[in-house]
C-alpha cells in the first residue's frame, strides 16, 4: 500500500482516552521507529481531524489554515487519513505522511479508505484494543 504513495510513511493508530497509539507502521526507510511516533496526544495530533471531519489531508501543513496553531505545522508536512470505523464508533486511524510536502491522488486516497474498511476484519494480534477478528 505503501509502495505507490511518494510518502515515506503508512501508520494505523488505535485511538485510547487522550491518545493515539501506533498499532502498525511502514518506515520506507526501514529505521527504527522514533518514539515520538509511538504514542501521540489526541490534541496534538492530525488524526483529530479525521475523527472530527470523516477524513483529512493536507499536502503542505505549513500553508494550510486549517491548522493554525497546530503545534506539528509544518513539521508532519504532508498527512492523508482516514477513520477506522468498528461498531460505528472510531477505532482509529489509518494514514500516509511524511515530514516533506506530498501530494497524494485521488486513487490512492480511495485506496487508503478502503484498507480502513477492511481493518476491523484484519487487525493485528498485537493491537491493545478489543476488536475481534471478523466479528462485526
Amino acid at each position: 500500500m505503501n509502495a505507490g504513495v511518494p510518502h515515506r510513511y503508512t501508520a494505523v493508530y488505535e485511538l485510547l482516552p487522550n491518545v493515539l497509539k501506533n498499532v502498525a507502521l511502514f518506515d520506507k526507510l526501514e529505521e527504527i521507529h522514533p518514539d515520538f511516533l509511538a504514542e501521540v496526544a489526541f490534541e496534538d495530533s492530525f488524526c483529530k481531524f479525521v475523527v472530527r471531519d470523516g477524513l483529512f489531508r493536507t499536502t503542505d501543513s505549513a500553508l494550510d489554515s486549517r491548522v493554525n496553531g497546530h503545534p506539528y505545522q509544518g513539521v508532519v508536512a504532508s498527512y492523508h487519513g482516514a477513520p477506522i470505523v468498528w461498531r460505528k464508533e472510531v477505532w482509529g486511524t489509518i494514514c500516509h505522511f511524511d515530514l516533506a510536502e506530498h501530494a497524494l491522488a485521488d486513487d490512492e486516497f480511495e485506496l487508503l479508505k478502503a484498507a480502513a474498511n477492511a481493518w476491523p476484519n484484519a487487525t493485528p494480534s498485537g493491537h491493545t484494543g478489543a476488536t475481534p477478528l471478523g466479528d462485526d
